[in-house]
């Protein structure tokens, strides 16, 4: 039976890490704020944007909401972003996805300037990380990375395989588990028998997007198994991309959906915003 990796925990122990920096800060004569845009109202979005708000009001950080209607231009939206750019007592930049069809996100995202990038999406961000330059990383792959060392788990030369390739989770995740001297492997829709390669990862990430499609036969016995789902199963209970009831008898750790990842990716979220303060100070 494998040992549950408590991603609310974690995060908990991160955000009150970074209320006494805060604080700290606060004293010092720094404070720190983020903006947060949101255009249109899909419902998963002013979830996720409700939660990013109280997460700053517990660290300490000044969280500035813009709520625009869903036929923003994509010209407004730019220059919203251009106009928060300049703002020197604004530290950090979040633009909510998915956006509306008829804007851009890769020009929103370029828009960013690298400095307020707290997401990590921007392509100078990505570049850096792909060249292990300081940058902005991806807040899920860096909580992932958090939720491994906080729980003991060693990556140093394990074999690691990640299933998705996306650029928000697949292809930073890769990078910065090479980073700990992982040894890793990415599948995706096109990978020749998925099972055989799952089968060999110590640490197996899941990010594919479809609902507990990968069960006990794709995973080794008492590997880490870290599932980045976020879906709904046939009685719209949420649920990840791994099957947890028979995953859970072959790991040797994983983690639940919810409270796995999920709380760690604004943990992380949090933990940019607090270094892009420090940085622009």
């Amino acid at each position: 039976m494998a040992t549950l990796i408590d991603g609310k925990k974690i995060s908990q122990e991160i955000k009150d890490e970074l209320k006494e920096k805060v604080a700290k800060l606060k004293e010092d004569g720094i404070s720190i704020s983020l903006a947060v845009i949101q255009v249109g109202n899909n419902p998963a979005s002013t979830v996720y944007v409700g939660n990013k708000k109280k997460a700053c009001a517990y660290v300490g950080i000044e969280s500035l909401a813009y709520e625009l209607p869903e036929e923003t231009t994509e010209e407004e939206l730019l220059q919203l972003v251009q106009e928060l750019n300049e703002k020197k007592e604004v530290n950090g930049i979040l633009v909510q996805l998915p956006l509306p069809g008829h804007i851009d996100e890769d020009k929103v995202i370029q828009a960013i300037s690298p400095a307020k990038d707290v997401d990590g999406f921007h392509p100078q961000s990505v570049g850096a990380l792909s060249i292990g330059q300081k940058g902005f990383v991806s807040c899920t792959p860096a909580g992932i990375i958090e939720l491994l060392k906080r729980s003991g788990i060693a990556i140093d030369g394990k074999e690691c395989v990640i299933v998705g390739r996306s650029n928000i989770v697949g292809k930073p995740m890769a990078l910065l588990l090479l980073r700990e001297n992982g040894t890793v492997t990415v599948c995706h829709s096109h990978t020749a028998d998925l099972k055989e390669v799952t089968r060999r990862a110590d640490i197996l990430v899941v990010a594919i997007g479809k609902a507990k499609m990968i069960d006990a036969d794709y995973i080794k016995e008492g590997a880490v198994v870290i599932d980045v789902g976020m879906d709904r199963d046939e009685n719209g209970k949420l649920c990840g991309d791994v099957d947890f009831e028979s995953a859970k008898e072959k790991a040797g750790a994983i983690t639940p959906v919810p409270g796995g990842v999920g709380p760690m990716t604004i943990a992380m979220l949090m933990n940019n915003c607090v270094e892009s303060a420090l940085m622009q100070k």
